[in-house]
C-alpha cells in the first residue's frame, strides 16, 4: 500500500499524466498478471509475474524473460514488459513468463545484492527463476520439454548463473548485454569475469550472447573477458559482437531497431536447440507500429535544459522518462504540455495521445528511446 501511494505522490508533485504510471493489461497479447510463491524457510514470499500465452492451443514451450536492475531502489522500479520480444515468441507459439524478482515491483522480500561478491548476487537471482519454472511446470499449458531462459542485462547475469541449475526440460540460454557493474568495488571486471567461469564448470546448457562495443556498462574488454572465462571453464557458449549500436548497446534488446540483431540468430539457435522457430500464430505480430523518427541533433537525451516550452514540472517529468526501460517515447507541444510512455506496444503513440488530450496545440515527439528527435520551431 505504502509503494502504492507513493508512486501515487510522485504523480501528483511532478505533474505526471497518470497513464505515463499506470499499466493496463494488453488484451491483444493476453496479458495477465500471477503471483507466484517462492517459498523459503519460514516463509513464502509472492513474485510478481506476467505471463504472456497464445489463446489456443497448448501445451506451449515456455521462454522466461528476465529483467534488468535499474538505478535506485528496487522496489519502485516499474514491472517488465517486454512487448516485442512477447510478440516474437507469441508467433512462434511460446508461453512468455516474466517474473519480477525478489524486492523489485510488487515482488515481495528485499533485493539480495550479496556486496561486491558478484558470483553470490547471481545465484541468489537465480533461485527466483527457478521458483518460478517449479510453479510453472505444474501448469496444464505448460510443455515442461521445451523450455527457454533469457534476460537482459542484471537479468542476462541472473539467466548466467541459473544455467548452474540444469533444469530439466530447458534447451538453452540467451543472455543480452549480462552482468552486474559494480564501479565501487575492487576489480569488479575480473570478479565478473571470474564469476562467469564459476557458472560455467557447472552449466551444461548451450548460450548464447549478445554484446556491442559502445555498452555503457560493459566495454569490449569487459564482455570478451567473460566470455573467454566462460568458454575456457568449458561453457558451451556462442557470441554475437555487434558492434556499434546507437548510443548505447546496452540498449539493444529493448529497442525496435535491435530487432534486426537479435532475430536471426536467435531463430537459428531454437533450430539447434529442437525448439519451435516457425511461425504459427501470425496474428500476435501486431499493428504497424508509429515510425520512429531519426535524431535531430537538436540536443543530448540527457540535455534536461535545453528542452524548450516545459516548466519545472516538466523538466521533473522528463527525468523520469530517462529513467525508465526501451523502449520510450516523450512528446510535448509549444505550450507546455507532455506526457511519456514506456515499454508496452507502440510507446510513440501512447505519448502522443496522452499529451494531446485536451490540448488545442499540436504534441510532437521530443525523444524516443535514446535520441532527441525533436525539431526546432
Amino acid at each position: 500500500m505504502r509503494h502504492c501511494l507513493f508512486k501515487l505522490w510522485l504523480v501528483i508533485a511532478l505533474g505526471l499524466p497518470f497513464m505515463a504510471w499506470s499499466q493496463e493489461l494488453n488484451r491483444a497479447l493476453n496479458e495477465e498478471l500471477l503471483s507466484i510463491p517462492k517459498k523459503g524457510g519460514l516463509f513464502t514470499l509472492q513474485l510478481e509475474t506476467t505471463l504472456y500465452k497464445p489463446s489456443t492451443g497448448g501445451p506451449f514451450p515456455v521462454v522466461v524473460i528476465n529483467h534488468g536492475k535499474s538505478y535506485g531502489d528496487s522496489r519502485f522500479q516499474s514491472r517488465y514488459r517486454p512487448s516485442s520480444a512477447a510478440r516474437f515468441f507469441l508467433q512462434r507459439g511460446y508461453a512468455v513468463v516474466v517474473p519480477m524478482r525478489q524486492g523489485f515491483s510488487k515482488s515481495e522480500g528485499m533485493y539480495i545484492g550479496g556486496g561486491c561478491n558478484v558470483q553470490s548476487n547471481g545465484i541468489a537471482q537465480a533461485q527466483d527463476v527457478k521458483a518460478v519454472l517449479d510453479y510453472v511446470v505444474q501448469q496444464a499449458w505448460a510443455n515442461t520439454q521445451q523450455i527457454l531462459v533469457a534476460g537482459q542485462s542484471h537479468g542476462g547475469w541472473t539467466t548466467l548463473a541459473f544455467g548452474r541449475e540444469n533444469y530439466p526440460g530447458v534447451r538453452g540460454l540467451i543472455n543480452f548485454a549480462g552482468g552486474l557493474k559494480q564501479e565501487n568495488c575492487m576489480a569488479w571486471e575480473t570478479a565478473l569475469a571470474n564469476a562467469a567461469g564459476e557458472y560455467a564448470q557447472q552449466t551444461s546448457l548451450p548460450s548464447l550472447w549478445f554484446y556491442g562495443d559502445n555498452d555503457s556498462y560493459f566495454s569490449q574488454t569487459t564482455y570478451r573477458g567473460m566470455f573467454d572465462k566462460y568458454t575456457a571453464a568449458g561453457g558451451r557458449a556462442e557470441l554475437i559482437a555487434f558492434g556499434q549500436f546507437g548510443s548505447d548497446a546496452h540498449t539493444m534488446f529493448g529497442s525496435r531497431n535491435g530487432e534486426a540483431i537479435w532475430h536471426p540468430p536467435v531463430l537459428d539457435a531454437l533450430k539447434k536447440w529442437g525448439l519451435p522457430s516457425e511461425v504459427i500464430y501470425p496474428e500476435y505480430g501486431g499493428p504497424a507500429q508509429t515510425a520512429t523518427p531519426p535524431s535531430s541533433g537538436f540536443a543530448d537525451i540527457q540535455d534536461v535544459k535545453a528542452i524548450p516550452h516545459l516548466g519545472d514540472k516538466g523538466r521533473e517529468g522528463y527525468q523520469q522518462f530517462l529513467t525508465k526501460a526501451f523502449p520510450r517515447a516523450f512528446a510535448m507541444s509549444t505550450s507546455g504540455r507532455w506526457a511519456w510512455a514506456d515499454m508496452g506496444d507502440d510507446p510513440l503513440k501512447r505519448a502522443l495521445e496522452t499529451c494531446q488530450k485536451n490540448n488545442a496545440q499540436t504534441c510532437r515527439l521530443y525523444a524516443v528511446d535514446d535520441q532527441v528527435v525533436w525539431i526546432k520551431d
